[in-house]
C-alpha cells in the first residue's frame, strides 16, 4: 500500500482486557517511527488503562494522529475504502475476539476488523488470557484461517530481562516487526553464545 515516501498507516484497538501498558508501548513505538495511527478505545479499556497504568485515555489519545469513538460505526476506518497497512488490537479480550471471529461488528473495533479480514489486511490480535478454553482455542483457529495474527505476549526469557520493560519492549518489537518495522528496542536470538 506504501511507496518509501509514504507513511505507514496502521489502526490501533483497545479492549478492556489486562496489558494495557502492550498499548502505550506499541503508540509509543509507532510514533517513534512515524507511523500514522488511527485509535479506537473501548469503555472497558479505559477503565483498565486507569487502573493497571498512570495514563489517561486522553493522554493515550494524544499519542495517537487519530482517534475515533467505539461507537462511530461512520468512521473512515470502517470502510474498506479507508487504505492502511493494518490493524493491531491491543490486548484483546476474548469478547472481542469472539466478536470479530463471528463477524459480529457492532462496534467499531470488530467492524475495522471484520474489513481488514474481508479486505486481506493484517489484522493482528495480541490476544490475553490464560489459560485458554475450547471455545477461544476455536475462536483463534478460525481468525488465522480467516488470514489474521493471533499474537499472544509471550515473554522471550533468551534475552534475560532484567525489567519489565525489557519484556514489553520485546513484546511490542516482534509486534511490530509484523507490520516490518523494526523498533530496536530488544536483542534478536543469534544462536547459542559461544564460550
Amino acid at each position: 500500500m506504501t511507496s518509501p515516501a509514504t507513511r505507514k498507516r496502521i489502526i490501533v484497538a483497545i479492549t478492556g482486557a489486562t496489558g494495557s501498558i502492550l498499548a502505550v508501548k506499541t503508540l509509543l513505538a509507532l510514533r517513534r517511527l512515524n507511523v500514522e495511527t488511527h485509535l479506537i478505545i473501548s469503555k472497558w479499556a479505559a477503565e483498565t488503562l486507569k487502573h493497571e497504568t498512570d495514563y489517561l485515555p486522553a493522554q493515550l489519545k494524544g499519542l495517537a494522529d487519530f482517534s475515533h469513538s467505539v461507537h462511530d460505526m461512520a468512521a473512515p476506518i470502517a470502510s474498506g475504502s479507508f487504505r492502511c497497512d493494518g490493524m493491531i488490537i491491543v490486548p484483546c479480550s476474548m469478547k472481542t475476539l469472539a466478536a470479530v471471529s463471528m463477524g459480529f461488528g457492532d462496534d467499531l473495533i470488530a467492524r475495522t476488523a471484520d474489513v481488514m479480514l474481508k479486505e486481506r489486511r493484517r489484522l493482528v490480535l495480541v490476544a490475553r488470557e490464560t489459560p485458554l478454553s475450547e471455545i477461544h482455542l476455536r475462536n483463534m483457529l478460525e481468525l488465522t484461517r480467516a488470514g489474521a495474527v493471533i499474537f499472544p505476549p509471550v515473554p522471550a526469557w533468551y534475552i534475560k530481562p532484567a525489567t519489565l520493560d525489557d519484556l514489553l519492549d520485546q513484546s511490542v518489537g516482534r509486534l511490530l516487526d509484523l507490520f516490518d518495522l523494526d523498533t530496536q528496542d530488544f536483542s534478536r536470538w543469534n544462536g547459542w553464545e559461544k564460550k
